[in-house]
């Protein structure tokens, strides 16, 4: 058990829990204005993307280094980061850390499988973070830093069970335990919400920014 654990523990704090439909907050109609261009690879990363690319949305905490891991990774188009897995429609991030959308910090991943295949993007998102951690990652306790794969398919959904299954094989032998990351459909694109501009590869505009590492030094197969 981790201090941080034992200082909740003692504290008696509550598990954060999930918002219900009726709960959440309305939200809005309109989409939060985001920037045209990736401020890396000068793609968009708003759709259409190029003939051939696949998407894959995952959370692992704060997504401002999430993001990073993922951009830096040969074969990836570009990212984005957002919220996805809540009821508010274009939520914003005050919004969304109040824990009143039900949604998660999340980052969209463009992809060309000929490159890189969705196997080896789970691969990093397994790596990367502590996914046995209920409602947080390390510190960032809430609903918002929950870990978590949205899919896009069955084959998607197929790929995302036998890597979560493979890799809890790993942890347990490592001691860690169960792995708590959700893996629900997303039924399309319009369903992950893009964050405010100023998120949007957040760490290269400032490199010495909050960026903590979860990783639970497990490699996964």
């Amino acid at each position: 058990m981790s201090w941080y654990d034992e200082f909740v523990g003692r504290l008696r704090l509550p598990e954060p829990t999930m918002v219900t439909p009726g709960q959440a907050l309305p939200g809005r109609a309109e989409p939060l204005v985001v920037p045209g261009k990736h401020y890396v690879s000068g793609h968009s990363f708003k759709p259409p993307f190029p003939a051939g690319t696949q998407l894959a949305v995952l959370a692992m905490g704060c997504f401002w280094g999430a993001e990073q891991g993922f951009w830096e990774l040969e074969g990836v188009y570009c990212t984005a980061v957002g919220y996805a897995g809540g009821f508010t429609p274009n939520p914003t991030y005050e919004e969304t850390c109040s824990g009143r959308t039900g949604h998660t910090e999340s980052v969209l991943v463009v992809f060309d499988p000929q490159v890189i295949d969705y196997a080896a993007i789970l691969r990093r998102f397994w790596e990367h973070h502590d996914p046995t951690q209920t409602m947080r990652q390390g510190n960032d306790r809430g609903t918002q830093y929950r870990s978590a794969v949205f899919t896009f398919d069955d084959e998607q959904a197929r790929t995302a069970a036998v890597s979560r299954a493979e890799y809890q094989e790993r942890l347990s032998a490592a001691g860690f335990g169960e792995i708590t990351t959700e893996i629900a459909p997303l039924p399309d694109l319009s369903a992950f919400f893009y964050a405010e501009g100023y998120h949007q590869q957040y760490l290269a505009k400032n490199p010495g920014g909050y960026c903590p590492d979860h990783a639970t030094g497990v490699t996964a197969a």
